[in-house]
This record gives structure tokens, C-alpha cells and sequence, in this order.
């Protein structure tokens, strides 16, 4: 009786702990790439583009990609789905400001549901781009109660730091 209760309460103890934790949540890396901003505006600008630099690619050799809306630009869409690695969603461009942003509306289907805001930013600095690849969204109490135990910056941080040094070399070629 005395142990259940101990784990009862660390249990309830954790679930309060996890339901403190912040409903946003704000993930952010940046580069510094040697190319002007119009060139890197056009990597991102363009879904077609991102086979050349996103750290998801090759992730599974079997990803099915569909595109619509506006080839490029606001109201551009890509929707994939793949293995457990990819999983399923769609994003939509929903703001582009040439050369200096790009603003993704990005909806996880599988192999969780979420839905969040991206931000490329595009800075000129001499004859280089500083770029700021930010992800802003709500933190459900899953993800608040699964952030007990995983480092979500961490996670997803590297996938940035990757997908920043594909498109430098990218955008440096």
C-alpha cells in the first residue's frame, strides 16, 4: 500500500511538473552563408528546390512528395508522406517577402498531429546572407509531459544545424 502510494503520488507529482511547463514553444538555429539573399530566398521560396537541401531528404528513398498551389511563393503547398521517420503532412507558404523571408504554415499529420509556424529570415550582410530558420507552436500537454524526458531543441536543433549546412553548400555552388 505504502510503495503504490509513493508512485501514485511521483506520478501525480510529475503530471503537475509537466502541466507548468510553457504552452509555446520556439525552436532556432541560424548560418551565416556566402551567398546573396536573393539566392537563398530561392531555395526556400521553392518546395521543388528543398530535395537539394532538407535534412529530411533521403530519410526514406521511397517519399511520396505532391506539390500545388503556386509553383513558388505564397500559396505554394508540398504534401509527403512516408516511413516513420518522414511520417505525413503538408506545409504551405503563406507569406514571402523576396529576399528577406519566407513563412511556412507546417501541419504534422503522422506520426503526430501538430501544427506550427515556420520562419526563414534573410538578413544581408556584405555580400552573405545571415539566415534565422525559426519553428514556433503550441505545446499540447503531451508534448509538455513527453519534454519531461526529451530535449526537443536538441532534437529538432540538429535537424536544422543539418539542413542550414545543406543549404549553404547549396546556395554557395
Amino acid at each position: 500500500m505504502t510503495i503504490a502510494l509513493v508512485i501514485a503520488v511521483l506520478i501525480a507529482a510529475l503530471l503537475v511538473y509537466a502541466a507548468t511547463r510553457p504552452d509555446r514553444f520556439r525552436i532556432q538555429r541560424e548560418a551565416r552563408i556566402d551567398a546573396p539573399p536573393d539566392t537563398v530566398y530561392r531555395l526556400l521560396s521553392d518546395f521543388q528546390t528543398w530535395k537539394t537541401w532538407s535534412p529530411w531528404e533521403g530519410l526514406d528513398p521511397n517519399l511520396k512528395r505532391s506539390y500545388s498551389g503556386a509553383p513558388a511563393g505564397v500559396g505554394a503547398v508540398y504534401e509527403w508522406e512516408g516511413n516513420r521517420k518522414v511520417g505525413a503532412g503538408r506545409m504551405e507558404i503563406t507569406g514571402a517577402v523576396p529576399a528577406s523571408s519566407v513563412t511556412i504554415k507546417l501541419d504534422f499529420l503522422r506520426p503526430f498531429e501538430a501544427h506550427n509556424t515556420t520562419l526563414f529570415t534573410l538578413e544581408p550582410t556584405g555580400g552573405a546572407t545571415r539566415l534565422v530558420w525559426a519553428m514556433d507552436g503550441r505545446n499540447a500537454f503531451m508534448n509538455k509531459l513527453m519534454g519531461v524526458f526529451m530535449n526537443f531543441d536538441k532534437m529538432i536543433g540538429k535537424d536544422f544545424e543539418k539542413g542550414l549546412a545543406n543549404l549553404q553548400a547549396a546556395a554557395e555552388r
